[in-house]
């Protein structure tokens, strides 16, 4: 492929979708108007999704969101929905797996169409067709069906926000260390009061 370069990328018509939905929808049919979709991409700032994240589901009125992402956004899109998940106790998640079919068009480099083909023949171009792994993370405050595939219950006991860290727990302990030995250093030793001076 190092004689062509990518001209554009789109996403080709899905023909038997797992969900039997546009991709528009998503593979969540049934959500409330309300809930928020956020769109993982692969430059994206997981502190700025985030941050958008927690502010709408701070709202009573947002009840659910979906994190959605494929290629490689995929990593991405499940980091956001377990902070969101650790930040946020109590909401029921349900994923879904599925493929994003996905057409590039490559295009022949110069030094110019080969073998006298016009830049314009089709001949010069190259179509590829991808299938690309999608992912889509539902989060809801209200309760799911749990009979469903990829449900996953709330978690009851969350984890610490902020475990303790063990050079606090070092810095405490060095520090009464520090105090005893500086105790030490300030008491006579016995036997020292003894002794002249001067000799």
């Amino acid at each position: 492929m190092e004689n062509f370069r990518k001209v554009r990328s789109e996403e080709a018509p899905a023909g038997d979708g797992d969900e039997g939905s546009s991709p528009s929808s998503g593979p969540f049919s049934d959500l409330a108007p309300g809930a928020v979709h956020m769109r993982v991409k692969e430059g994206s700032k997981i502190r700025n999704l985030l941050a958008f994240a927690t502010a709408s589901m701070a709202q009573p009125a947002t009840r659910a969101i979906v994190f959605s992402g494929c290629g490689r956004a995929t990593t991405k899109t499940v980091t956001c929905a377990e902070i969101l998940k650790r930040r946020l106790a109590g909401l029921h998640q349900v994923t879904r797996l599925r493929y994003r079919s996905v057409r590039e068009v490559w295009q022949s480099l110069p030094p110019g169409p080969t073998r006298g083909q016009a830049p314009d023949d089709p001949a010069a171009s190259l179509s590829v067709l991808k299938n690309v792994p999608s992912l889509a993370i539902l989060l809801s405050k209200d309760a799911l069906d749990p009979l469903q595939l990829g449900y996953q219950p709330p978690n009851l006991n969350p984890g610490p926000s902020s475990p303790p860290t063990v050079s606090t727990s070092k810095r405490s302990l060095g520090e009464s260390a520090a105090g005893e030995s500086t105790a030490k250093r300030s008491q006579p030793e016995p036997g020292a009061g003894n002794e002249d001076p001067t000799a």
